[in-house]
């Protein structure tokens, strides 16, 4: 019982961090620009994983044949999808951005259908059309801007990518750690965003940096919703099952559009909440369907 209880204060504080993140994000890149954002944030992450890991003593050996789902999920999750995620919640919203990408879950099922060739229920795929219309309908909403539409669409290709990830990482043997998985896939985006980055960097800008926005938000996208949010959830999925523990990233979304309407003053439209709903449904019959 007592373990069931700490699975899901886990899980509820790792959904609730990324669901902060989108507001701290919405801050800080009104200072900097997305890759730089992105890159240093990892660079605090892995500093922050490689602290950890050594404290643990955690075994950083990995075998070749496994080199290129780690690769994958580095590219596809860790540089792509956070990528546009950053990148189209600075043309859209904080609730845009953490209701859209909650759409994860619903796209995982097409995923896990073609690479892990798990079944596809009546459920499942009515789960996946609720999610597509939420989406569709939360990107094609008439009173904003073009600026947010296109922004939207950059975050459901976000959600795509994210949840193309989620089922790439079933394919990593379970006697890996995860923190050494995720540190290694981190690493991974890292070098291939450092071009990117570099070349975003202006020197007459880096004073910018010095701004407590600036730097306290690095400090939590790196620390905070990298490292400390991916322990928390990892840690919650060993003490709850993976279905019910689903539920749990519905806080994201809530969380996001609670913060973002406190801080940034943020509007929210009745469009946008048909949207929600939708995704929302379609996200709970994902991750209720019965094996």
């Amino acid at each position: 019982m007592i373990k069931r209880h700490m699975g899901s204060i886990y899980l509820i504080l790792a959904a609730s961090i990324w669901g902060g993140m989108y507001v701290v994000s919405k801050l800080v890149l009104a200072i900097i620009s997305p890759i730089e954002l992105i890159w240093l944030r990892y660079l605090v992450a892995l500093f922050t994983l490689g602290l950890i890991g050594v404290a643990t003593r955690q075994s950083w050996k990995i075998q070749t044949k496994d080199i290129p789902v780690v690769f994958s999920i580095g590219i596809i999750g860790y540089f792509i999808s956070i990528w546009a995620q950053f990148v189209g919640t600075k043309f859209s919203s904080a609730q845009m951005g953490a209701v859209i990408t909650s759409a994860t879950p619903a796209f995982m099922v097409i995923f896990a259908r073609i690479l892990l060739r798990e079944k596809i229920t009546s459920r499942k795929v009515l789960s996946v059309c609720l999610a597509t219309i939420g989406v569709l309908l939360i990107v094609g909403i008439g009173d904003v801007g073009k600026s947010s539409q296109i922004g939207g669409v950059i975050l459901g290709i976000a959600a795509l990518t994210w949840a193309l990830m989620s089922v790439l990482i079933k394919k990593v043997p379970s006697d890996y750690s995860q923190l050494v998985i995720t540190t290694y896939a981190i690493l991974i985006a890292t070098v291939a965003m450092t071009p990117f980055a570099i070349a975003q960097i202006k020197l007459d800008e880096l004073h910018l940096l010095m701004q407590p926005i600036a730097w306290g938000g690095i400090l939590y996208l790196g620390i905070v919703s990298t490292a400390g949010a991916f322990f928390f959830w990892n840690k919650g999925l060993q003490m709850v099952d993976a279905t019910r523990g689903g539920l749990y990233f519905f806080f994201q979304p809530l969380v996001g559009t609670l913060l973002g309407w406190f801080f940034l003053g943020e509007q929210v439209g009745v469009a946008f909440w048909i949207g929600t709903l939708l995704i929302l449904g379609g996200v709970l019959l994902a991750i209720k369907e019965e094996a």
